[in-house]
Order: C-alpha cells, then structure tokens, then sequence
C-alpha cells in the first residue's frame, strides 16, 4: 500500500501503525506519531489500523533551549 511518511511517498506491506514502524527501522525508537494528522500514542500503535493513501508522521524528540 501506498503511505506518506513525514510527506514522502513510501510502499508497506504493513496494516497495522505498529508494524510500519518496525518495517521502517523505528521498533525501539523513542518517538511520537500521527496517522492523518491525528496524534496516537504509543499504547495505541497495535490497534491503528493503515490504509492506502494514509499521512503518516513520525517525530524524534529533540533537546535544546
């Protein structure tokens, strides 16, 4: 299926939040992410299920002043 990850178009197999992350190289990545604009935290992942077309957004943490 076809999937914008941070605006760039990519190709998963996946259906499921949890394991696009894995298949995109985030399994043990702190991080937060959005499906469509919409924030689903990390206890929620599992339970996400993807489609063709979706918009996902993944962000590191970042530290500074």
């Amino acid at each position: 299926m076809r999937v914008l990850l941070n605006g760039a178009e990519r190709q998963l197999t996946a259906r499921r939040l949890d394991e696009a992350l894995d298949a995109l190289g985030y399994k043990d990545a702190v991080i937060a992410t959005a499906v469509n604009g919409r924030f689903v935290p990390a206890a929620r992942r599992a339970d996400t299920q993807l489609y063709d077309g979706d918009s996902l957004e993944v962000l590191a943490p970042m530290q500074g002043g």
